[in-house]
């Protein structure tokens, strides 16, 4: 799970364990508990945000099904992405692209005064108050001008999408942000080798704790 591009599922990691996918699956969220940052540290110099949809696609269901989906809408969850540039990454699940959700994201995640670049959404107007901001037009077909581009984080976009259709086949918006800092873990580390991320992930579970009613929501409803 340390070191693995395209993540692991429960039922590979239950086949090498000889453990129920039931067990596995437990298991592998309390790694993914122990790998999650709790930093305090904000993401600085030149970042990148961008935010995309995880979900079901309109065109596999029959006619009957369709909802013609659009951005945010339907069975699809929004995600904004943040990423330093050969640094760290940061992601989560907001509610919508609107920008009372997507600035309080930034200004909680990235360090006032740092270059940030952005696609040309609306929502992202007015941050050049507290950022040095600029933006490509992708609607008009730029994805790069001069220095301001968002490759790097469409990049991590392309990764974890990866390892939701060839490696999770699906995900529960519950438990989406877990999945997030998993691939988040091995992009922040991703230039220290293989036993380093190992032992990383290792240290970082000491005085971590998830339990069951936790992980499954029965914790919350109970209260």
């Amino acid at each position: 799970m340390s070191n693995s591009k395209n993540a692991i599922s429960s039922h590979e990691l239950a086949r090498a364990l000889g453990v129920t996918q039931k067990t596995a699956w437990f298991m592998s969220h309390r790694i993914r508990e122990a790998m999650r940052e709790h930093s305090f540290q904000k993401l600085s110099g030149v970042i990148e945000a961008d935010e995309t949809f995880i979900g079901g696609k309109d065109k596999n269901r029959h006619a009957n099904k369709k909802k013609h989906i659009q951005h945010g809408h339907g069975d699809t969850t929004i995600v904004l992405g943040m990423v330093e540039r050969g640094g760290r990454v940061t992601a989560k699940v907001v509610d919508s692209v609107k920008a009372r959700d997507l600035k309080p994201a930034i200004r909680e995640n990235i360090e006032q005064g740092s270059v940030l670049y952005t696609d040309e959404l609306q929502s992202y107007k007015g941050l050049q108050k507290e950022y040095f901001r600029d933006m490509v037009n992708h609607s008009e077909g730029q994805y790069v001008k001069g220095n301001a581009h968002t490759n790097t984080i469409e990049n991590f976009w392309s990764l974890f999408k990866r390892g939701i259709k060839g490696t999770h086949i699906h995900i529960s918006p519950f438990h989406l942000d877990r999945y997030l800092d998993d691939q988040a873990f091995r992009y922040t580390n991703r230039k220290t080798n293989d036993f380093g991320r190992f032992d990383l992930s290792v240290s970082k579970a000491q005085g971590k704790r998830l339990t069951w009613n936790q992980l499954t929501g029965k914790a919350a409803s109970a209260a």
